[in-house]
């Protein structure tokens, strides 16, 4: 089977993840895709490369269908090195490899793409801070069940008389806190 990150164009990419998916054809797919107008057709001729222009809901929703990450179908990142094979984007946009790309479009700071200004450092950075937090609430959650189920257990309590998921649980709320406070104060809505 074809590996469908690192087929030459975008409708080449959509195509291989629809087959590794499991969907023989474009009609099983666009069955799939209710409440949308991507039909077998246009299934069709995005696959074929002659619908190169889709629209952002269309490329979302048949992403989300197949179960890809975004990234995988916008660039063949399997070879990190190679240029964007996308249709009308800028000439700069043009120049940067699937890796810089990659690092561009999911915000990673640590990625192959340098900010170029202070407000898109600052923008990552901010986006660093929001995935962290709502990884810290996760793991609370998770922990939280862990302690309840530690409850009647006391032989790892500490000097406080805490399981050792309640003393995790303070020590990530309170990351969580500084987090939540840094974001709140750059225009974020947050629940922690």
């Amino acid at each position: 089977m074809t590996d469908y990150r690192g087929e030459a164009s975008i409708g080449a990419r959509i195509r291989a993840a629809r087959r590794d998916r499991g969907y023989r054809t474009t009609r099983e797919l666009a069955e799939t895709l209710t409440g949308t107008k991507i039909t077998e057709s246009v299934l069709e001729n995005i696959e074929s490369g002659r619908k190169a222009d889709l629209t952002l809901g269309q490329f979302l929703s048949i992403a989300y269908a197949l179960r890809v990450p975004p990234s995988y179908l916008l660039a063949p990142l399997v070879r990190p090195s190679a240029h964007l094979d996308l249709q009308n984007i800028t000439d700069d946009l043009q120049g940067l490899s699937a890796a810089e790309f990659d690092a561009w479009f999911s915000g990673a700071s640590t990625g192959a793409h340098r900010p170029s200004s202070t407000a898109e450092r600052n923008d990552r950075e901010n986006l660093d801070a929001y995935r962290e937090l709502f990884s810290l609430l996760r793991e609370i959650d998770r922990l939280n069940v862990v302690a309840a189920l530690e409850g009647s257990e006391r032989d790892s309590r500490d000097a406080n008389g805490d399981s050792p998921a309640l003393t995790r649980i303070r020590a990530l709320q309170a990351r969580a806190n500084e987090l939540s406070q840094l974001l709140r104060t750059s225009g974020f809505e947050t629940n922690a």
